[in-house]
């Protein structure tokens, strides 16, 4: 099994999924999740779309500079169209990582702006950069200087303190004048003091008609939305006031929402009939990182969602939860779980 990052960097030609010169589609998006889209999380939805752009976990600057970047950046080939999300306010730092998301083939680099944890706030790390505009334009030009890749910025529609109208369309018009012409926005404000990072996706209103302001009033820039989407309906929906939508948590816990991405929203065929046949696709891939030592569970726990709403699918995860993490489990213990759901019901929806 042949990974990006493992060993050398690759250059452009690693960017199978993009042809040189051009951009990935945003038309659907799966959302960057601490902790949840991992490349063991990326490979399914994959699987199961193969036009959505698919985005990494946050990665700071700190974290490629003095850490094991090659591990940090390390990807599967196939995960293309690919981007990394990155985490930092040193237009230098920011510079010198984007070329290394370069170099190792992915298809565009993200600027997280929209972050509202205290743990990143402290390192001027994400949605506080919303009340420092001129910081960000200096960061996404260092970063466009620095490579190729299209360079994208992921925010929020403000912040507590920062919230009107008038302070959104500044930090739009700084940063666009800095170059970045695509900012996926999350229709909601972070509030930054006395809020988790939980309750700043759940508290604060959802204001989808901000972002459909957005794209009228600057119709030359690509406006991705972001926030509370749960269905392609609700896809469907933004769409007719956006350029593309991105879909975080449902995207993670329904996975199987992803099925119906390429025949819904790009008219091409669905490529897993079936969530069985999408999990035994997953095999070959399960099997190579059991023999490179990582434990059945800490990818077991990305698949729990796949059969959400299907008969059989709570005694799949109840298996997996209490058998994954077991020594020697492996792909007879996924043949267990599977067998304890049932086949009616999964197959993948058609486009009309």
């Amino acid at each position: 099994m042949i990974y990006i990052g493992d060993a050398e960097k690759t250059g452009n030609s690693a960017r199978s999924g993009v042809k040189p010169g051009s951009e990935p589609s945003r038309r659907f998006c799966v959302a960057p999740m601490m902790d949840w889209t991992t490349p063991h999380f990326r490979y399914l939805a994959r699987i199961l779309s193969r036009r959505a752009l698919l985005y990494t976990e946050m990665v700071t600057t700190g974290a490629l500079i003095h850490g094991d970047a090659g591990r940090f950046l390390r990807y599967h080939p196939s995960e293309h169209p690919l981007a990394l999300q990155l985490g930092g306010s040193d237009p230098k730092e920011l510079a010198y990582c984007a070329r290394l998301a370069e170099q190792h083939g992915y298809d565009e680099v993200n600027l997280n702006v929209g972050c509202p944890s205290d743990r990143v706030q402290n390192n001027l790390i994400g949605a506080c950069l919303m009340a420092h505009p001129g910081r960000v334009a200096e960061c996404v030009a260092a970063m466009r200087e620095s490579t190729d890749l299209p360079v994208t910025v992921k925010h929020r529609i403000g912040i507590n303190g920062r919230d009107s109208w008038d302070a959104l369309c500044e930090f739009m018009e700084t940063v666009a004048a800095a170059g970045c012409r695509t900012f996926i926005v999350h229709a909601r404000i972070a509030i930054l003091e006395g809020l988790s990072p939980k309750e700043n996706r759940e508290i604060p209103p959802l204001k989808y008609d901000w972002v459909y302001r957005l794209k009228a009033r600057y119709p030359h820039l690509e406006i991705v939305i972001n926030g509370g989407i749960r269905s392609l309906a609700e896809c469907h929906e933004h769409l007719h006031h956006t350029d593309g939508v991105m879909v975080g948590r449902e995207a993670y816990q329904n996975p199987w929402l992803l099925a119906s991405v390429d025949p819904e929203l790009f008219d091409d065929p669905a490529p897993m009939a079936s969530r069985q046949d999408a999990l035994r696709a997953m095999f070959p891939f399960i099997e190579a990182e059991l023999a490179r030592g990582v434990p059945l569970n800490h990818m077991t726990r990305h698949l729990l969602g796949l059969f959400h709403g299907v008969p059989g699918g709570r005694q799949f995860r109840r298996h997996l939860s209490e058998h994954a993490h077991r020594p020697g489990a492996g792909l007879a213990t996924l043949e267990t779980a599977l067998a304890k759901v049932h086949t009616d019901g999964t197959r993948a929806p058609v486009s009309a």
